[in-house]
């Protein structure tokens, strides 16, 4: 996936200082209740919101909290409130260039406030496609909906998000349906998808959110479900069968409060959580290393027999010559001689 969504490269040349341990990528899976949000910031201090939660006034006390002094982009994966909502407060203080949307507009008033204020920040629109965006030493390569969605599903318009540092990936997918995860598995190699070492379940545990096909190619070691009090029944048991089929480890907000992630630049990470039991992570995903191309092997050319009479062209008969091609041979040509040459005018095997 690396080089096949490496289309369009985007740099966040923002002289961001926010607060990171030296070297290290932090994710913070934020504990907003029942919606998502989550807070990426790099080693070199810029920071990225992938939606907000449905609460300003909880998004805003989490990002005093973890002492957020500025964004450089804040995406939204889908326009539902629950996505979107304490992005409006985010914008309004921080002011970022950039805010990634899937470029449908959404039909609530919340949706209306969030634009209002991305155009008082002189925040810049940015329609997802396939795109890699610089945040420092960490990419992100970002999941554009796939082609032949319908543009009045929201859920099934969301942007994904590819974080990589290093060895290290995570990966997040707003409330996509399988329509389009298959979508995205058409597009995208399996190899190129998984394994991926921290996955943000998909809506929430909803039962039409991940499948098994989806899992297969993603290969979650550990996912962390983003869910509060809720009556849709989330996280379902299906969605929660499917992650214990992949053998993940599963982390939830609603138990654990927000879950950190710690990635050092060899790869190596450690999840801890707000409050709750220590859950051990799994390990980091073992990776094959890039293959380098191999020169081919040329191929055996057989050698070249050498002539019968090295220094000249040699036939037995004008049958020969006419063979070759040769026909006429004038004296003086190779191959010529006079037995060949029966009135002796100089050419022969007319």
């Amino acid at each position: 996936m690396r080089h096949v969504l490496t289309l369009a490269t985007l740099s966040l040349g923002l002289a961001s200082a926010q607060a990171a341990a030296p070297g290290a990528l932090i994710i913070r899976f934020l504990d907003v209740g029942q919606g998502d949000a989550v807070l990426i910031t790099s080693p070199e201090g810029k920071s990225v919101l992938y939606d907000g939660g449905r609460s300003e006034p909880r998004l805003q006390a989490l990002l005093n909290l973890y002492n957020v002094q500025s964004l450089d982009l804040v995406a939204a994966s889908h326009a539902d409130s629950d996505h979107i909502t304490g992005l409006i407060p985010a914008v309004r203080l921080f002011k970022p260039k950039f805010f990634l949307n899937n470029g449908l507009a959404g039909t609530t008033q919340t949706w209306n406030r969030l634009v209002t204020a991305a155009q008082q920040a002189g925040t810049q629109g940015l329609v997802a496609r396939d795109q890699t965006i610089n945040l420092g030493s960490v990419k992100l390569t970002v999941l554009a909906p796939p082609a032949g969605m319908p543009r009045n599903e929201q859920n099934l318009n969301s942007v994904g998000l590819l974080v990589q540092y290093g060895k290290f990936h995570a990966l997040m997918t707003g409330d996509s349906e399988t329509a389009e995860t298959v979508g995205w598995l058409k597009k995208y190699p399996a190899s190129a998808l998984g394994p991926i070492d921290v996955y943000k379940s998909i809506h929430h545990g909803a039962k039409n959110g991940d499948n098994a096909a989806w899992l297969a190619a993603v290969r979650p070691r550990n996912v962390v479900i983003s869910v509060g009090p809720n009556s849709y029944g989330h996280p379902t048991a299906e969605a929660l069968a499917l992650y214990k089929r992949v053998g993940a480890t599963v982390y939830r907000t609603d138990r654990e409060g927000t879950v950190t992630v710690v990635v050092q630049p060899s790869g190596q990470f450690a999840i801890t959580t707000g409050h709750g039991p220590v859950v051990p992570a799994n390990p980091p995903a073992s990776r094959p290393a890039p293959v380098a191309p191999r020169p081919a092997t040329p191929a055996a050319i057989p050698p070249t027999p050498a002539p019968a009479n090295s220094g000249s062209a040699y036939y037995a008969n004008c049958a020969a010559v006419r063979v070759a091609g040769a026909a006429p041979l004038l004296r003086g040509q190779p191959g010529y001689r006079p037995g060949l040459d029966r009135d002796g005018d100089g050419r022969a095997c007319e």
